[in-house]
């Protein structure tokens, strides 16, 4: 027997209509013949009696045929399953509908009459109502209905009029649908951006999507050995489990709402920096709950958050002295002053060294353009006359300091190293790289000279010496002294007059 379940819509806001997987209690099943697949919901059909053919079902024409397939054999035992087509407490409603409209309203809840009329599947709401209302509610003999009714009225003569009176509600134009409920249509925001069909409840690129490939060409032949057959078994097996992961997270898609782009990054933009970043690391974990487990579950772990930040907060608080709250929010407020200033006071300073070393190498160039005026022809021949390229780079505007405030990696920097960055136009990230190498070199010889770190770091070599002297300056290493260095004194103080 081949078991599967009416299509209903969807009535959750955000989301898209989509044909039940096969496991969702709130639909009606429907019955269909395991050979030829024909719908066997609402006619007779056979059902085989015997054990290797559980819940196998043929329709009539296949089982006069005498088709037998996979294990079941013309010869087994059968049972004939018939529709119950005869009314109990009103002519135009049959057994099996009154069964079903008892399971839809205890599945469905009480008064959702069009969830209710679409688990019946041949009654509107209208009817389901009513005749719950008038059989079951106002009943002579509530609470339970009126068991004495006789229908005269054969049963031949009930499944005509149940078929002209199917046949006239297939004719009935489709009820508008609901204010709150979206038409389904395959617009930009679903076919566009995710590539997904809605009518057809299908993906452009399906989850598994090589899955029929090894499928698509298999065949059982007659002279197929019982290994072969197994094998094949097992392939299909494989298949099977695969669609049933693609089917899995195809619902939790629809499920979420994840189809909805705006709504999605609409959600996204009201949660802040900490909230989007709790969200990105436990969304793993979504799958295994409900929409509203998992909200529950983040919302906790953000509650602990908030709570451990404010104990660290409080115990600042407490290592400064202060013991009221509103102590403490003065002092959250100074903080921020101070850190305000700090920030202005660096900018200042900053401006500064930028118009000393403005000055500095303008006196250089004015210094060095005056001794070439004042040199002799003598003295011209003795010592090389410097040319014209090094006079402007001796007299050329320093560059400007880099802003590094936003760049990345420049919160592992001290004030000292930020400045001597923005000064050299070094981002943080290759200076951490550069204080590294220098570091390791050091750690490993015990000593470094000026002349390693230039061959090391391969970057402008008075770049090189500034980060040097820096790491000497700041104690990190210590100057090697040698007879190189001595003699190279007397020509730095030449460059410097």
């Amino acid at each position: 027997m081949t078991i599967t379940h009416r299509n209903k819509p969807q009535a959750t806001a955000g989301t898209t209509g989509a044909p039940s997987s096969g496991s969702d209690d709130k639909e009606p099943p429907k019955y269909h013949c395991d050979a030829c697949s024909t719908d066997v919901t609402n006619t007779v059909r056979i059902r085989c009696a015997d054990s290797d053919c559980p819940d196998f079902d043929l329709c009539v024409t296949c089982f006069c045929s005498g088709v037998e397939p996979v294990k079941h054999k013309s010869w087994h035992d059968y049972r004939v399953v018939k529709p119950h087509s005869f009314p109990i407490f009103a002519e135009e409603w049959d057994a099996d509908e009154e069964l079903l409209l008892i399971e839809g309203a205890e599945k469905m809840g009480m008064g959702n009459w069009q969830a209710i009329a679409d688990y019946v599947g041949t009654k509107n709401k209208e009817e389901c109502e009513k005749h719950y209302l008038d059989v079951y509610v106002n009943s002579p003999y509530w609470p339970i209905p009126d068991m004495s009714i006789e229908f005269n009225m054969s049963e031949d003569e009930y499944r005509q009029r149940k078929r002209q009176r199917l046949h006239a509600m297939s004719g009935r134009s489709p009820a508008a649908p609901a204010r709150s409920q979206k038409p389904i249509t395959s617009g930009p925001t679903f076919h566009e951006i995710q590539g997904y069909m809605p009518r057809r409840y299908e993906f452009e690129t399906e989850q598994e999507n090589e899955a029929e490939t090894f499928v698509k060409d298999m065949v059982f032949n007659e002279d197929d050995t019982q290994e072969e057959i197994d094998l094949k078994v097992m392939v299909l097996d494989i298949y099977n489990s695969r669609l049933d992961k693609r089917i899995e997270k195809k619902k939790f898609i629809l499920e979420r709402g994840l189809l909805d782009y705006k709504k999605t990054i609409a959600a996204e933009k009201k949660r802040t920096r900490e909230e989007r970043e709790l969200y990105n690391r436990t969304r793993v974990f979504a799958r295994l709950q409900t929409s509203e487990d998992y909200e529950i579950f983040v919302e906790g772990l953000l509650k602990e958050q908030r709570y451990r930040d404010r104990i660290v907060q409080l115990q600042e608080w407490r290592e400064n002295g202060i013991t009221t709250i509103k102590a403490g929010e003065q002092y959250e407020r100074d903080k921020i002053q101070r850190t305000t200033n700090l920030k202005g006071l660096i900018a200042r300073e900053a401006m500064l060294a930028n118009e000393r070393n403005h000055a500095r190498n303008t006196l250089r160039a004015q210094l060095a353009t005056q001794s070439g005026r004042e040199s002799s022809p003598a003295s011209r021949g003795s010592t090389p006359k410097p040319s014209s390229a090094s006079q402007v780079a001796a007299g050329r505007k320093p560059a400007n300091p880099l802003n590094i405030k936003e760049a990345d990696g420049v919160h592992l920097l001290s004030e000292d190293e930020q400045q001597l960055c923005s000064t050299l136009r070094i981002l943080p990230r290759p200076y951490l790289v550069i204080k590294d190498t220098i570091l390791k070199e050091y750690a490993k010889h015990g000593y470094l000279r000026r002349r390693q770190a230039r061959e090391l770091i391969k970057i402008d070599v008075n770049k090189t010496s500034r980060i040097y002297d820096f790491f000497v300056e700041s104690g990190w290493i210590k100057a090697f002294k040698s007879a190189d260095n001595t003699s190279n004194q007397p020509t730095a103080s030449i460059a410097v007059n």
